[in-house]
């Protein structure tokens, strides 16, 4: 008496152009956060140095 088949998923190799895909996608998003992080750091420089050539803001400590 055989018993009931069970269909089992067939193991096969990795598909390169999946991999591929994915490692462009993966690339292009952290590339993407790593360009809005560096705006940001770029903007809140820029504004220090807009407000040290206005005289707002000092970097010597005042007396006191």
């Amino acid at each position: 008496m055989a018993g009931p088949r069970i269909a089992h998923a067939t193991l096969k190799g990795p598909s390169v152009v999946k991999e591929i895909a994915i490692g462009i996608v993966l690339g292009i998003a952290a590339g993407s956060v790593w360009k809005m992080h560096h705006w940001n750091e770029q903007r809140k420089v820029r504004a220090f140095y807009d407000l040290l050539d206005k005289g707002e803001i000092s970097v010597v400590a005042a007396e006191q």
